[in-house]
């Protein structure tokens, strides 16, 4: 199948995927189908029942957006694609058994169970730094913070290498699981404004002064609902995949 043609080149289908591929956009796109369609096959096997007046919605939505209002420019255009209109409609289908099947995954209770279970995990802390390139410049500078702690922002302007250096070295809001094992452990146990540090980063090629900014004990706010979902959308589809023969050919 011919994919399109730019002068006397024709880029077939073989060569689209090879070139998906080369441009490191293949397994992205990759997963994405397969997880659209091990949802679809897990909605089929919970036999969820779509009505015709939601596919017809759907559809007619679609048709909108692209513009498609009559339906000569819809055959047209499903022509063009190469599409019958049966693969159209169960195109629309496994969208909305996949919409379906993540609104379930993800309900209201299974967010706020998720969350009861695994509450330290969003913690949050808000946090600054100052990067050098010598232990022993780190360690000076973590001298002066001691005595003069109101001096981070003008030593980062001095001295670090970050690019954070423009904000006044600030990183912002960190997670659990965001830092190096051995940096998280003193970061989340550490006080609100305390200075800890140095620590080496990038293979020992420099070093790092943290202070602690702010402390956030994990709650159930939206942006935390947010990561919940994609949480538990990741574990599921990592549990459906092994109930599943997936192959890439």
């Amino acid at each position: 199948m011919d994919v399109f043609k730019i002068d006397d080149e024709v880029i077939d289908s073989d060569a689209f995927v090879k070139l998906l591929r080369l441009t490191g956009r293949f397994n992205s796109l990759l997963e994405d189908l397969v997880k659209e369609k091990l949802a679809s096959h897990a909605a089929v096997r919970r036999k969820m029942t779509l009505t015709d007046e939601e596919v017809q919605e759907r559809a007619d939505n679609l048709r909108r957006v692209r513009g498609l209002h009559r339906a000569a420019d819809m055959n047209r255009y499903l022509d063009e694609l190469g599409i019958t209109l049966e693969e159209f409609e169960q195109f629309i289908i496994e969208v909305l058994q996949y919409e379906k099947m993540m609104s379930e995954v993800c309900n209201d209770a299974a967010v706020e169970e998720y969350f009861r279970l695994n509450s330290p995990k969003f913690d949050a802390i808000e946090v600054s730094h100052i990067m050098v390139d010598s232990e022993g410049k780190a360690k000076e500078i973590v001298s002066i913070l001691k005595d003069e702690p109101d001096a981070f922002q003008e030593l980062v302007e001095e001295h670090s290498l970050a690019d954070t250096r423009g904000d006044g070295g600030r990183i912002g809001r960190v997670l659990r699981g965001a830092l190096p094992p051995e940096v998280e452990g003193k970061i989340f146990n550490a006080s609100e404004g305390e200075i800890l540090g140095p620590f080496s980063t990038v293979g020992g090629a420099f070093f790092e002064v943290f202070r602690i900014d702010k402390k956030d004990s994990a709650q159930l706010s939206e942006s935390t609902q947010e990561e919940v979902k994609r949480m538990l959308r990741d574990e599921w589809f990592v549990a459906k995949a092994r109930e599943h023969r997936v192959e890439v050919l």
